[in-house]
């Protein structure tokens, strides 16, 4: 089984001495950072690749600033937050991060082990390959009107890191979903001014964030225009205005400093296509014993996988993550029985956290979570 690449001299280079780890991880969002902990805790070492530059994957990449509400005992925190306190959580484990790369190959080798290989010529022997790289890399749908692709990064974007970069500015939104919604009613309190467009008077976003940014119109603190943009206006690649062709076909100037548009995401697996999964509209089927895919060894996580029953929340992600380690553990040390321990009482468990003291009792037992 393996995925067609192309390897340059550098890779070829890498061959001799790859990396050698039990878990090879790809992706770092918060699904890959947890499944670092919960194969920690069993004593296998993971390393992680993601395509991002940064750890965290949607939460960091798409909505940094957003508060997610239902992650247990955590009343409420960001995507940025939540991915720091994984990140701290997983110190103990050491767990090597390979960032701003792609996973291209991953081939079973001979003995069983996995030949992983990536697009910054990284290679790893792994005994194990989890999967938890979302639904793949996501490419925005972009304004493809005239005057548009020019002003891309400085006064089109696709996605809001700091809302304070707004301030002062006459913003206009394009799109109907949640996230044009929630900027619309964020950049109220920073922008001069905030105008949203969509094609068409039904917004797929919440209801409640619907009525919301209409009360905002009322007020004369927002504008909701019902239409289609057809030009974007700039002098010296700067955006003066963006024009909009309402339902009576009447085309409107809006003035402009800033244009954002959500029109929804592109997901692409990419290179993971081509590694002989069983996919399902670009899902991976797993089974809900131990998340393991059609490939013995290979086990997918997070909302990359599909199985009957599934929900795309970030809780059923760490719960696949805890029940693929430990299949992860049977599949690498066969005929072993994988103890359950807990973490408030088991001296192993507290020796691989990193808060204890003294060795543990009986290293020959294969620990459990918690």
């Amino acid at each position: 089984m393996s995925s067609t690449a192309t390897h340059s001299d550098s890779a070829l280079k890498f061959e001799r001495h790859p990396i050698h780890t039990d878990v090879v991880i790809v992706g770092a969002g918060p699904c890959g950072l947890f499944q670092v902990f919960e194969l920690g805790l069993l004593g296998l070492k993971a390393h992680v690749v993601d395509s991002l530059k940064a750890p965290g994957g949607q939460c960091v990449e798409l909505y940094p600033d957003k508060p997610i509400y239902d992650i247990p005992a955590v009343p409420v925190c960001t995507g940025q937050e939540l991915t720091d306190r994984l990140l701290e959580q997983i110190k103990p484990f050491g767990a090597g991060l390979h960032l701003g790369q792609e996973v291209t190959q991953v081939e079973r080798q001979e003995n069983g082990r996995f030949r992983v290989v990536t697009s910054a010529a990284t290679v790893f022997d792994a005994g194990a390959v989890v999967v938890a790289g979302g639904v793949g890399s996501f490419q925005p749908r972009r304004l493809d009107v005239p005057g548009a692709a020019e002003l891309e990064g400085k006064y089109l974007h696709y996605r809001v890191k700091d809302p304070r970069a707004f301030a002062d500015q006459d913003v206009l939104i394009l799109g109907g979903g949640d996230s044009a919604l929630d900027w619309a009613l964020t950049l109220v309190d920073h922008a001069r001014s905030v105008v949203l467009v969509h094609r068409r008077p039904e917004f797929r976003g919440a209801p409640a964030s619907v009525a919301k940014l209409y009360a905002l119109r009322d007020e004369h603190r927002a504008d909701v225009l019902i239409g289609t943009v057809k030009e974007c206006t700039h002098v010296d690649g700067v955006l003066k205005s963006v024009s909009v062709q309402g339902g009576d076909s009447v085309v409107r100037r809006v003035d402009a400093d800033q244009a954002l548009a959500f029109f929804g995401l592109s997901p692409k697996l990419g290179p993971i296509a081509e590694w002989g999964l069983d996919l399902q509209k670009k899902q991976i089927n797993v089974d809900t014993e131990k998340f393991q895919t059609n490939i013995p060894g290979i086990y997918a996580v997070g909302d990359v996988n599909t199985y009957p029953g599934k929900k795309k929340l970030i809780l059923s992600g760490f719960h696949e993550g805890a029940l693929a380690a430990f299949a992860i553990k049977e599949y690498l040390e066969p005929g072993k029985k994988v103890h359950l321990q807990y973490t408030t009482t088991s001296p192993l468990m507290h020796k691989r956290l990193g808060v204890a003291d003294e060795p543990a009792a009986d290293e020959r037992k294969v620990a459990g979570s918690r």
